[in-house]
């Protein structure tokens, strides 16, 4: 890397080099049994250099020629590069790789997968579907201006399903950690009891009710705040609260943070990829809209400083390699609360719980709006799971619904988006067919 960093730097004003190599191992079980096994290395460069003003970028699978790569990124000088490549020295040191993820085998982790089948499958018509695996991963970062950085991490994980009879939809749950953990008992049960509890089908009437959004789904609004507290969204203009810093906007019980910082969770980092030191960042505290977040060009372009939020990351994914770093809240949290999962069912006279959603992307996602079909909803009516609901939609818009959250759980589990609690609003549409 420094080889190359030393031609891009006779060419250009500024230059930067991102390395990742991967490796992931991965199990899949379909109708429990096992369907696929599969383990695969990557790895790449990227390069960005700004000359004259001007930010260039290329990216190669398999760095033969330095000199080739620089070229490419002087043909494709084009944007506006405005800022400058930080200077960040001795960042937060972490805790985020545990040796012990070496000596995990793929044939471990079909036994988990196998384990998690036989509990869960006995007596049971719902198929059951389990993907495993583990990612080890290092990112390297150095540009011209000194900064030389490196991130070594480890993540085991498992998601667990037990689909409807005839139905895509399931009752699931997901870990995620450093190092290999058997899915706990208390997730299998949950798996269990709620699907058991929701088999038959309900059919209630629409309207305004109860609505818990189980942790998987809490993404579908987390994607809305996300988006609309975006330094690119602010910029363009796109924004509902642009001009809403010091608002109470939310609920006083909704705090939704990003903490890189915290290496209890998989994935935490002290820089970004730009190289950008990190930090805990309140978006919402208490109700009350806190702070944008921004990468390092959008900070620019609204005079103000950079987060620690530029990642080469996507809502769905993508190559990090071939993604510029574009501003990305990435690990967010939401605060738990004091209630178990039990007293927020307990609590809803009539309601709804969504425990998967179709559709997330639809409304107006900068506008804050949504209209998602539940897949599946369950119906609850007096403190009890009834069943499940075909053919039902939720709808709102997160200005409105977030300013109505009745209480919120006491635990918090990894998902899309984050890691979040269940969290129980009041007065949200829900359509039926009924």
């Amino acid at each position: 890397m420094e080889a190359l960093l030393e031609i891009a730097r006779k060419v250009s004003d500024q230059a930067e080099i991102y390395s990742l190599e991967q490796t992931i191992d991965s199990v899949s079980f379909e109708d429990a049994k096992l369907k696929d096994i599969d383990s695969k290395l990557q790895s790449g460069t990227s390069l960005r250099i700004i000359k004259d003003g001007k930010l260039g970028f290329a990216f190669t699978r398999n760095l033969i020629s330095g000199e080739e790569l620089v070229k490419n990124a002087l043909d494709s000088l084009s944007v506006e590069a405005g800022f400058d490549l930080p200077v960040t020295q001795d960042p937060a040191q972490l805790d985020t790789y545990d040796p012990a993820i070496e000596t995990l085998t793929n044939t471990d982790i079909v036994d988990e997968c196998n384990r998690i089948c036989e509990v869960l499958g006995p007596g049971r018509s719902g198929q059951i579907n389990t993907e495993a695996g583990r990612v080890t991963s290092r990112v390297q970062l150095i540009n011209s201006n000194g900064t030389d950085l490196s991130s070594r991490s480890s993540q085991y994980y498992c998601h667990t399903a037990m689909m409807y009879p005839g139905s895509y939809s399931s009752i699931s749950r997901l870990v995620a950690s450093k190092r290999f953990e058997r899915m706990p008992d208390e997730h299998l049960n949950f798996i269990v009891d709620t699907y058991d509890k929701s088999l038959k089908e309900a059919s209630p009437r629409g309207g305004k009710m109860k609505v818990l959004f189980l942790p998987g789904t809490i993404y579908s609004l987390m994607w809305r705040l996300a988006s609309a507290t975006n330094g690119k969204s602010i910029y363009e203009g796109t924004s509902p609260v642009s001009d809403k810093l010091g608002d109470e906007m939310f609920d006083r019980q909704l705090t939704v943070y990003g903490d890189p910082l915290n290496d209890q969770y998989p994935g935490a980092r002290s820089f970004d990829d730009e190289g950008t030191a990190c930090r805990y960042f309140p978006v919402v505290e208490n109700g009350v809209l806190k702070n944008f977040y921004y990468d390092l060009h959008y900070a620019n372009k609204l005079n103000a400083s950079p987060t620690g939020h530029g990642f080469r990351s996507a809502m769905w994914g993508g190559d990090p390699i071939a993604i510029r770093p574009t501003p990305s809240l990435g690990r967010g949290f939401i605060k738990p609360g004091d209630k178990s999962l039990s007293e927020l069912i307990g609590s809803i006279d009539r309601g709804i719980i969504i425990a998967g959603v179709l559709g997330a992307h639809s409304g107006n996602i900068p506008n804050g709006d949504f209209s998602m079909g539940l897949s599946p909803g369950l119906y609850v009516e007096n403190g009890e799971i009834v069943g499940n609901v075909k053919d039902a939609m939720v709808a709102g818009n997160i200005y409105e619904v977030m300013k109505n959250v009745l209480a919120i759980e006491d635990t918090i589990y990894p998902a899309i988006g984050g890691t979040f609690p269940a969290i129980l609003f009041d007065s949200v549409s829900v359509a039926t067919k009924s």
